[in-house]
Parts: structure tokens; C-alpha cells; sequence
């Protein structure tokens, strides 16, 4: 898995893909931050951190499109499959190497709490909070992301594919709304992605909804591994 991770990471950094989710990530976040929090001089970051789930359903597609469908382009994936690691261990290390990329964009939003910090102390319990609410939504959308990248060999397809899968489960409790059957519009909001986080922006941390993030994310790649492990014996 270290190698596959290692492999992974620099792939990142020498083509495009993990600059432009940066630097993207990097202008949403602060137009958002300049146009809540400073604005309105206000040392709340809800609003901001509520925001942000919408920017990661765009983005993260574009940092997962690669991971899995790239190596089915190339064809390299045969000498992963052909690797003394697992396929458990291809996909793990596939998913930490963009978690690592996640976690170095939205780590700007403590910064942006220092930045508060200059002129009033925020409750950084909240913030703390709110950053692990993000980490953990980061977590599954990536899951979800490598997935879609392991059905299909064309980057675009599959960051298409990955972003109406991550819209839908975004608007989830919406959809359930839409059904005149009280069961099926409860169960469709527990599985609402947007549902679960939400709590997160309001500073509440809920043990339930972390483990639904940190299962979503592991089903998700799962699954992936399932897709590599049929190649592996196509």
C-alpha cells in the first residue's frame, strides 16, 4: 500500500490535477469566507463550512477522476494487479493519496480561523468540529469518487458519473421529499449526505453520523476493490 500511496501522491503534483483542486478549492473557500465571515465581521464559520459541501461535490470529482481510470487507460493497471500487494491494498492507497490532497485544501479553513483569531477568539471547539465534519465528508464523497473512477476508462466519463452520484446523494432528504410514503422519504433522509453534515456547520458532533461518513467511505471502496478484483481475473 506505501507504494501504491507514494505513486499516487506524486502523480498528484506532476500532472495538473492536484493544483487545479487546490487552487480551485483555495478561490471558493475565500471568496465564501471573504463574502460571510469578514464581511459581517463576525467569528462564526458556519456558514462558510455549510457552503463548502456544495464546492466539494464539484471539485472532488476532479481529484478522483484519475485514480482508478487512468491505470485502466494506460493499462498499468496490469502491473498493480500483477503487484505483490493486495487489491485491498491498491485501493487504500489510491484513496489516502487523495484524502492527503482533500486534507491539504480544506486545512485552509483553519487558517482562515487564525485569521479571525486576530481580532476576536472563535470558539475553536466548533471549528475543531466543523473540521472534522468536513474531513469525514471528505472521506466518503472520495470513496464514492473511486468508485465511479473504477467503472470506466475515460477521466471525464467517470468524473461526470462521480458527480451526479455525489448531487443525488447530497439531495437525498430533497428526493425523499418528492415521495407521498412516509418510510421511504425517513429512510431517504439517513442516507441524505447534506442530512448528516449539517449538523456538523452547527458545532454538533454526532458519533452516528461520523460512523455513517466513515461506512459510507468504506463500502464505497469496497466495492471499487470488488471492480479491480473481476479485472484482476477478466
Amino acid at each position: 500500500m506505501g507504494a501504491v500511496f507514494r505513486r499516487e501522491v506524486l502523480s498528484y503534483f506532476t500532472s495538473s490535477i492536484g493544483y487545479i483542486f487546490l487552487a480551485a478549492f483555495y478561490a471558493f473557500s475565500a471568496i465564501i469566507f471573504t463574502s460571510t465571515s469578514l464581511a459581517n465581521g463576525s467569528t462564526q464559520m458556519d456558514a462558510l463550512f455549510s457552503q463548502l459541501m456544495l464546492i466539494l461535490v464539484v471539485l472532488i470529482p476532479i481529484l478522483t477522476m484519475r485514480t482508478m481510470s487512468e491505470d485502466k487507460k494506460s493499462k498499468t493497471d496490469q502491473c498493480l494487479l500483477t503487484a505483490p500487494v493486495s487489491v485491498g491494498g491498491i485501493v487504500a492507497g489510491k484513496f489516502f493519496a487523495a484524502w492527503l490532497v482533500y486534507t491539504c485544501a480544506v486545512s485552509i479553513t483553519l487558517v482562515y480561523a487564525v485569521i479571525i483569531q486576530s481580532f476576536e477568539a472563535p470558539d475553536w471547539l466548533v471549528i475543531l468540529g466543523n473540521f472534522t465534519g468536513l474531513e469525514l465528508l471528505g472521506a466518503a464523497f472520495i470513496g464514492v469518487g473511486i468508485f465511479c473512477s473504477s467503472l470506466t476508462e475515460n477521466q471525464v466519463v467517470s468524473a461526470v458519473i462521480s458527480f451526479i452520484a455525489m448531487l443525488a446523494l447530497h439531495m437525498f432528504s430533497i428526493i425523499g421529499d418528492l415521495i407521498p410514503i412516509d418510510a421511504i422519504a425517513e429512510l431517504f433522509a439517513k442516507l441524505s449526505f447534506y442530512e448528516r453534515y449539517t449538523g456538523f456547520t452547527y458545532g454538533l458532533f454526532d458519533l452516528s453520523n461520523a460512523l455513517f461518513f466513515i461506512s459510507a467511505a468504506v463500502i464505497f471502496l469496497f466495492l471499487s476493490a470488488r471492480v479491480l478484483e473481476k479485472r484482476r481475473w477478466a
